[in-house]
Formats: C-alpha cells, sequence, structure tokens
C-alpha cells in the first residue's frame, strides 16, 4: 500500500493552497493598490478562482480513485471522523466558491475578466440576485479561513505532537 498521496494529488493540493493564497490576498489588498491597478487585482481573484474550482472538482475525481494512504500510527477514529468532515467542508468549500462567485458575476450585468479574457454577462441582468450571491460569497470565504486554520493546524498537531504520518503523506519529494 502507498505511504503517500499520488504525486498529482499532492501537486494539485499545493497548487491549490498557491491559488487560494493569492485569491485571498487580491481581495483583502485590493483597496491598498492604486485605483489603476484595481481591475488587474480583481481579475487576479476571478482567475484564480475560477482555477481552484476546477483544481478541486479534479482532486476530489483523484481522491475518489485514490484512497488516502495510511496514518501511521493509526488515530483514533473520532479524529479521522473530523478529518473528514474538516476536509469535506474544503471540498464543498472551494467548489462552491467559484461556482456562486461566476454565477454572482453574470447576473451582476457588469463586465468582468478572468484569464485576460472578458466572460459572459446576463442579456438580463438580477442585480438582487447578485447582491445575495455577493453576501453568500463572502460568508462562505470567511468560513474557509477558519476551514484552513482547522486543516492546517491539525497537520501540525499530528506532526509535531502526534509524531503520526499525515503530513508526510501530502509533502513532496519521494516515497517512504
Amino acid at each position: 500500500m502507498r505511504s503517500k498521496y499520488t504525486s498529482l494529488q499532492i501537486t494539485l493540493h499545493w497548487l491549490v493552497f498557491l491559488l487560494v493564497i493569492v485569491a485571498y490576498a487580491a481581495m483583502e489588498l485590493r483597496t491598498d493598490f492604486p485605483r489603476s491597478y484595481r481591475p488587474l487585482v480583481v481579475a487576479t481573484h476571478f482567475s484564480c478562482g475560477i482555477a481552484i474550482g476546477i483544481l478541486m472538482m479534479t482532486r476530489l475525481a483523484l481522491r475518489l480513485k485514490y484512497p488516502a494512504p495510511p496514518i501511521v500510527p493509526k488515530p483514533h477514529p473520532m479524529f479521522i471522523g473530523l478529518s473528514h468532515l474538516v476536509h469535506s467542508g474544503l471540498y464543498l468549500i472551494y467548489i462552491a466558491l467559484p461556482v456562486i462567485g461566476v454565477t454572482m458575476k453574470y447576473y451582476a450585468g457588469n463586465e468582468w475578466v478572468a484569464f485576460g479574457v472578458s466572460l459572459p454577462v446576463a442579456a438580463v441582468p438580477d442585480e438582487d440576485f447578485a447582491d445575495t450571491l455577493a453576501e453568500l460569497h463572502g460568508v462562505i470565504a470567511r468560513v474557509g479561513y477558519v476551514v484552513i486554520a482547522l486543516h492546517a493546524g491539525a497537520a501540525l498537531f499530528h506532526h509535531y505532537l502526534w509524531k503520526d504520518t499525515t503530513l508526510l503523506r501530502m509533502m513532496p519529494g519521494k516515497r517512504s
């Protein structure tokens, strides 16, 4: 049995990690940029968000195809259950956020750009619906901070306190 995730799973995990940092940073810091740069910063957020959604769906398909390698020593079933809950939350959040974001921008009726391409807008905008989606998007994004903190904290806890293989399974490099 494998002791690590596949190379593709590891690569996608860390690529999504970097894209999430850029997407969050673009929104959190957008007002710190001069006005002339803000469209580029916002387009960066949109591009990262769409990429995250696609990569997370790919990760989910891979996760269904390749079971997780075992953790040695095996944690208590309660911690395994909590891990599944947090991971499900991560997949749900980072697939839902791009879907909600794209739908929101479509119905807002304003031109928007991702990957350097102008993307379509609804012929008949629905600004109320777009505003509702914007609020939902913001709430879910803030919940994402908490779930990321739980995920990272648990990985570090496993590695440094319990000294098991949880974190090592997702680290790049040779298989042990």
